[in-house]
């Protein structure tokens, strides 16, 4: 089974570490890489990638966790009006049956939109229209439509609607930091192709310590 994107990332930077730690810690590797110009600066410069690299990659995590965090809340909203809101027009559309006028006027005359955004206009309208005419509360009460529980679906729509634009700004972030992964990635596997170059030159009479840098030597 391939691994996952994530997966694969972790390993890379894992191996990454483990090959800028020892070609500095094994003597034979570190005098080889020496004399092809990977002093302690220019190795430096490599572990400053990769903590950057690290840190992009955290922080991708980070944000990807907020994101689906805040996605889940938001469904959970929606879910929930979804229910009372299906509830209410099934009941409304039985007490107006004969009153095509009032139907429209609440958006219960054709199916309800599919889309989120038009979805949720219908349904801001439909309780809207019943919190602002006393004589359609009265008569939603025949099949228990209160004006408690109109109340609390307009508080409902509200808090979706914050839900929704939580969402949408975490997704924007998660979006950003993924860029900035991908970017801090490209950077460090662009250093690292010209570190493993030099290293099998380097180590060509040696190359079983190619597997100190996590590089596996064909037998």
């Amino acid at each position: 089974m391939p691994k996952s994107k994530r997966q694969s990332e972790a390993s890379t930077l894992e191996a990454y570490r483990v090959a800028l730690e020892n070609v500095t810690s094994q003597k034979q590797i570190s005098m080889a890489m020496f004399k092809l110009g990977y002093d302690d600066s220019v190795i430096m410069e490599g572990k400053n990638l990769l903590e950057e690299t690290l840190k992009k990659y955290q922080g991708k995590k980070t944000e990807y966790a907020e994101r689906s965090a805040a996605y889940d809340y938001f469904t959970s909203l929606w879910n929930e009006l979804e229910k009372v809101y299906s509830k209410h027009r099934k009941k409304v559309k039985v007490i107006f049956r004969n009153e095509s006028a009032t139907l429209e006027k609440l958006s219960v005359d054709t199916p309800a939109p599919e889309t989120f955004v038009n979805w949720i206009q219908s349904v801001k309208g439909f309780y809207n229209e019943l919190i602002s005419d006393p004589e359609l509360q009265k008569r939603v009460l025949r099949l228990r439509i209160t004006s408690t529980e109109i109340q609390n679906s307009l508080g409902l729509i509200e808090k979706l609607e914050q839900s929704r634009a939580n969402y949408m700004r975490e997704k924007g972030e998660s979006q950003d930091a993924t860029q900035l992964k991908d970017r801090a990635f490209a950077k460090i596997d662009d250093w690292m192709m010209d570190f493993y170059a030099v290293a099998r030159i380097a180590l060509e009479d040696n190359p079983q310590l190619l597997e100190a840098l996590n590089k596996t030597v064909k037998a």
